[in-house]
């Protein structure tokens, strides 16, 4: 049996976690997901400046495992509850990955998979996706992936699309906000890499300060605190290392240490 993750890191600090379950259109299992869990807090030390995760084969990911999904009709209330704390566990481990995180999307995101790309910073996708929160279909509900569906999309359009289960394109996926990014199967790893070397031109710290400042400043009110933390926030990043030197380099009208020429 191939191993269900493909883990690849480089040189330059780009890491990819690749589903590799093509057989079954990359859909989630308990071992794929505990192994997704495993490979996040493998990767998130400083060496990571950013994360892809993909989907081998001709899909992203089908969603829910038929055989995984069987096979919970005869677990009990509690057994389906540590099941859904694991796969929470997954989306929130995703959602607060200290470096930047890159959805690459290829045919079919249905279920669980669009919580996965919900969860990351930048998602690209090619102009053969299908998208589909189709949990409703089945007498089941979005539960687990409804705040950060909610939050990439909008609640108002998540109502419907969490109502309907109905089947979404690319397109549709890009006018949501879902995708940043929709281009030909053809061009879509070279996106992909447009975007991450984007990324690795910027200041490591500062990429994964920019990253939680917005986990702290969201839904937060502007006010005296607000405006404490953020000024302490620059302040304390201006005089690091880093700030000093990217400060540095553009008076100097030269590229900083992390840029390569």
């Amino acid at each position: 049996m191939s191993n269900p993750l493909i883990i690849e890191t480089a040189s330059n600090g780009v890491a990819s976690i690749t589903m590799n379950r093509p057989e079954v259109g990359n859909a989630f299992n308990a071992e794929l997901i505990s192994e997704l869990i495993d490979a996040l807090k493998q990767l998130s030390g400083e060496e990571t400046r950013l994360l892809q995760l993909r989907g081998s084969g001709k899909h992203f990911s089908a969603g829910g495992d038929l055989n995984w999904m069987k096979n919970s009709i005869h677990l009990s209330e509690q057994e389906n509850y540590d099941d859904a704390r694991t796969l929470s566990e997954l989306l929130y481990t995703l959602n607060h990955f200290p470096a930047p995180t890159m959805a690459v999307v290829q045919g079919a995101a249905f279920g669980g998979a669009i919580g996965l790309i919900s969860a990351c910073d930048i998602a690209v996708g090619a102009e053969n996706t299908r998208f589909s929160l189709s949990e409703v279909k089945i007498g089941l509900i979005p539960a687990v992936i409804s705040a950060y569906v909610g939050q990439a999309i909008g609640t108002r359009q998540a109502r419907r699309y969490f109502l309907t289960a109905e089947v979404f394109s690319g397109e549709k996926a890009l006018e949501l906000e879902l995708l940043h990014e929709l281009v030909p199967l053809s061009e879509l790893n070279a996106k992909a890499d447009e975007l991450t070397q984007q990324i690795l031109g910027n200041g490591p710290s500062a990429t994964r300060l920019a990253k939680s400042m917005l986990h702290k400043v969201h839904n937060r009110p502007i006010d005296d605190e607000f405006v404490e933390m953020a000024c302490r926030e620059i302040a304390r990043v201006r005089v690091s290392p880093e700030g000093q030197e990217g400060l540095a380099s553009f008076l100097e009208k030269r590229h900083p240490s992390w840029r390569q020429p």
